[in-house]
Order: structure tokens, then sequence, then C-alpha cells
């Protein structure tokens, strides 16, 4: 089981252990034999006292204002930024080590940022500062998709259009697009609610995810401008990107052009993209098939499709990749930084 005796696996915690990235953690823990010794579930004072299943076992949820980090080797973060913002400092001076999956601290030039499949060596020991970030949802699959193509090609720039689902706005994006969908298809003219998303989501596409920048545009983007630079070790890097919620429950997707220095080759590329670790590539053998957040297949993958080398422009090509935000975009990238912390023993 898991669950492990002795001091030879972590003590852990989740905070924000009841949001769907915090209920996914809980799940790809089980899911992936994840060892520890001890696993503590925290959350607002609101969801205090309720329980949750964990390896067979019932734990108790504690509140965030009066836990006690001190017996805790590693921290899972997934309340949102605020919260980080305020607790994961008080976390780290009591001895644990913090995963991030908020914005709050991405950017900190003594915080790795991390994608375990593009710069793993940033684990090799323990961050000063006590906190590892965990990237935004669409710059991660992304950057596993573009680390290959830089090493071999070289990248001029990135344009990407995101295709992000209501999940990324945790339990209330799909409680509201689920009750917005009822009501539209009932009433064409009723107003659906539009609390979690405005205008409502549902039969709509909105071209604005956070906040609105004085350079016009938002922060979703800017997001995937800067890091994107910082997980790839390239400051110069040209990334520019419109991100776009639509009426999907779970799985974002992306089209993307990317041009290189040199002329690139269909069939090389894709051999290189199915290559890599987790990712599929669904035109290897069908030139133009495509996954899509419903179809994909295996929610643990990169999914990648439509690839298209431009005949007017050879160092240019398209492709269309979709990734389940809540597993790949998330949860799952941030237990498989767990997972190489104590592969290298740092943990």
């Amino acid at each position: 089981m898991p669950l492990t005796p002795g001091d030879s696996a972590p003590r852990i915690t989740l905070v924000g252990a009841t949001g769907a990235v915090g209920t996914t953690l809980i799940r790809l823990i089980e899911e992936r034999g994840f060892r520890y010794r001890d696993v503590r579930l925290v959350a607002s004072a609101r969801s205090a006292g309720r329980e949750l299943t964990v390896d067979g076992r019932t734990h108790r949820v504690e509140a965030l204002d009066t836990f006690d980090f001190s017996t805790t080797d590693v921290a899972f973060f997934s309340a949102g930024g605020a919260v980080s913002r305020k607790w994961v400092p008080s976390a780290v001076a009591q001895g644990a080590l913090v995963i991030d999956n908020t914005n709050a601290f991405r950017m900190d030039a003594g915080t790795p940022l991390v994608v375990p499949q593009v710069n793993a060596a940033e684990l090799d020991v323990r961050p000063a500062g006590g906190i590892i970030a965990n990237p935004n949802c669409s710059t991660i699959p992304l950057v596993r998709l573009l680390r290959p193509v830089e090493e071999r090609w070289g990248i001029r720039h990135a344009v990407v259009s995101t295709y992000q689902a209501a999940s990324g706005r945790g339990h209330s994006g799909l409680a509201e697009l689920a009750e917005a969908s009822s009501i539209t298809l009932e009433d064409p003219a009723a107003t659906p609610p539009a609390t979690a998303f405005s205008p409502a989501l549902a039969f709509d596409v909105i071209p604005f995810i956070d906040e609105l920048l004085d350079t016009g545009f938002t922060l979703e983007e800017q997001k995937m401008l800067q890091e994107s630079r910082k997980i790839l070790g390239l400051p110069h890097l040209d990334v520019t990107a419109t991100c776009v919620r639509v009426p999907v429950m779970n799985g974002h997707s992306e089209a993307a052009w990317i041009e290189c220095d040199d002329v690139v080759d269909r069939a090389e590329l894709i051999r290189l993209l199915a290559a890599e670790p987790e990712v599929t590539v669904h035109d290897q053998d069908t030139p133009g098939a495509f996954p899509t957040p419903r179809t994909a297949g295996n929610p643990d993958h990169v999914h990648v499709g439509r690839v298209r080398v431009s005949p007017r422009n050879p160092r240019g090509f398209w492709l269309w990749l979709v990734a389940d935000n809540l597993r790949i975009g998330a949860a799952l990238n941030a237990l498989q930084i767990a997972e190489a912390l104590v592969e290298r023993g740092v943990l």
C-alpha cells in the first residue's frame, strides 16, 4: 500500500484538498501508488470537517488557518494564488517543501518552475527558498512539445491560441456551465448565471481569461510567454497567445504555429514528438487525424494532431494539442515533481 511505515517515505499535506485539483491529486496518488507515511488534507474553514478517502482510508479535512506544517515534508498547495501568498511562507518556515500550483511564485527568481519532462535537473537539489512552482495549465503541454523542437531546429517564435475548459475555474466553473447549458436549452431567451464566467459560457466562447494588463493582453496570455521562457531557459523566446474559454467541461486544447531557424521535415517532426515520454501523436499513421477533449484517450498524455509543415514557409509548422488540464496541467505535473524529488533523494 502507498501508506509506508518508517522514515522511508515523505509526510504529505494537500492544501485545497476539496477543490477540483485537490481531488484529482488524491486520485493520482492512488492510481500511481505514490508512497507516503502520512497524509493530511487541508482546506478553508468552510470545508473543514468534511471526510475524504485516500487509499481506502478516511481522512477528516482540517482547517488551513490553524494547521501546523511542522510535521509535513512536502505540501501541495492548490487553493488559489491569494491563499498561497498568505500561507506558503508559513509552511516553508515550519520546514515543509512546497509544490505550489498557483501563479504566486512562478516568476520569482529563486523559485524553480518545473515540468519534469523538460527541466527535471532543477530538482537535483532542494531549493533554498523551499518552494517549487507548478506552471500554468496551458504552458505545461506546450513546453513539453517545444523542447525537442528547439533542440533540433531552434525556435524563432510561437503563436498560440488556447481553447480552455470550464474546469480551469474549478468546481464552480463546472457547475455553472452545466446549469447555464440546461437553462439555455430550456429557454434560449433566459438569462443564465454568469458568475464564474462573464458573459455566460454556455454555447459561447470568451476570448478573455484572467485579468487585463496594460499591454492589452491578459495575465493568462502573459503567463504563457514568461513561463515558457523560464522553463526552457530561453529568455528571448517569442511566444504570443490568445487564450479563450470554451464550453467544454474538461480538457484544454491549443492550436500552435511554430517557426524555426531551419527547414522542418514533417516525418522527422512526427517521429521526434512521438518519441517524447507520455506524448501521443494521432496523425503519425493517419495524416489529418486529431484528438479532442472527449476523444483523446489516455488523460496522462499530451495528445497531438493536425501536424502541418507550411509549403510556403517550410521553417514553420502548425500542430493541434489536447491535454487534461486538471491532470497534466496541474495535479499530475505536481505529483511528478514529487516523484522526481523522491527518486533523487531530495525528499
